[in-house]
């Protein structure tokens, strides 16, 4: 286990009725911005819930951001805050919301050139809008970590920041506010949730015992209770535990001292990007493809994840088991394809895709060793 330190700033308020909360914990001379996505909130109760709680409060609104935000659109959401002098963004929806309003907070007061260059130049914001989140949709993490990810049209481009300024200050998790949300929604955030486990969990052993134990009972309560959320959605318990599995998944906590991978995501960033798919979507697909590609290097976590998550003992190729089971939990328990050629989707742009990282000087793995060549053949193996 390496060195660190863990600083996680975000106030997590979590239960039913929790979203009446909202007006303690915005300063009360804040202007505040709510954004939002397509309107689900307003369906929901969501919306009047928070709109109630904030009465009399300066409030202004944002609406239609995107699932995947685009770059283009909470530009739109900056040039309100410069020109109305907001000093609040409370971000109500789901990872998208979230990442979109992070953007925002740290876009507002970037001066030194495009705000695009944050992502793509990595620059270095100095200061952002303290950001609040009424969480509807449990999936990213994003509230109650620093990263987001935002898409930009005009390039086809997904491109990731992170900074400790944007942090949230609260995210008020209410389960009962997740009872609506659509099949699709839900088998993506189990997905997101589970992948994040693994990226941080299935890399090699780094005497790691605390973290491993965390990262496996994270992934095995996905395992029980992602299935039961969407033949229960309205069963509040459930709905919880996926919740609390969602946050703690990519809170830092379980990635703390130990290396990690994220090649599933970042190579699932560029077929969102080309293709459109759903980021859950891009993440049962790549997985085994991954896994299957860096098997021999991943060989000892693989083993420990078939029989310290998926119970298995005596098979003769344990890693091998490991794969198959995961993508079959993808498949059968949550309904997912795991193809490409399932979403008619060929190898023509995995050179295009794969060229990408070269011209980002860009190596993946916890090695650092997955370049240009390697992604093209882990396309190749999740067709």
């Amino acid at each position: 286990m390496e060195n660190f330190v863990y600083q996680n700033p975000t106030k997590l308020v979590f239960g039913k009725g929790t979203i009446a909360k909202v007006a303690e914990l915005i300063p009360v001379e804040s202007k505040v911005l709510m954004t939002y996505g397509g309107g689900s909130i307003k369906r929901n109760g969501v919306y009047e819930q928070v709109v109630r709680a904030l009465k009399g409060r300066p409030l202004l609104e944002f609406g239609g951001i995107e699932p995947n935000p685009r770059y283009e659109t909470l530009m739109k959401a900056v040039e309100l805050c410069r020109r109305e002098h907001v000093r609040f963004l409370l971000a109500v929806g789901g990872g998208s919301v979230l990442d979109g309003t992070k953007f925002i907070a740290v876009a507002t007061f970037y001066d030194a050139g495009d705000p695009w260059d944050i992502l793509s130049k990595h620059a270095t914001p100095t200061r952002a809008l303290p950001i609040g989140c009424v969480l509807t949709l449990p999936a990213t993490g994003s509230e109650s970590n620093p990263f987001a990810v935002i898409s930009r049209e005009s390039t086809c481009e997904k491109l990731a920041f992170s900074s400790p300024l944007v942090y949230p200050t609260f995210s008020i998790i209410d389960p009962e506010t997740h009872y609506s949300l659509p099949r699709r929604q839900v088998q993506n955030g189990i997905a997101d949730a589970f992948v994040h486990v693994m990226e941080q969990y299935l890399t090699y052993p780094a005497n790691a015992p605390v973290q491993d134990r965390f990262a496996e009972a994270i992934a095995r309560t996905l395992i029980e209770y992602g299935p039961k959320a969407l033949r229960q959605p309205r069963n509040y318990n459930v709905r919880a535990a996926v919740a609390l599995c969602s946050t703690l998944a990519l809170n830092g906590l379980i990635g703390c001292g130990v290396p990690q991978d994220w090649t599933t995501h970042l190579i699932g960033h560029e077929l969102t990007a080309f293709y459109g798919l759903d980021h859950g979507q891009t993440l049962v697909v790549l997985l085994p493809a991954v896994w299957r590609h860096q098997k021999r290097l991943k060989r000892k976590k693989l083993e420990q994840l078939a029989e310290r998550v998926w119970d298995i003992k005596n098979a003769k190729d344990k890693a091998e088991a490991a794969i198959r089971q995961t993508e079959e939990f993808f498949r059968s328990a949550l309904g997912m394809k795991t193809r490409l050629s399932e979403y008619g989707i060929g190898p023509e742009k995995f050179q295009q895709i794969a060229a990408r990282f070269d011209a980002r000087g860009q190596k993946l793995g916890e090695h650092k060793a997955i370049g240009a060549k390697q992604v093209v053949e882990i396309l190749k193996l999740s067709l």
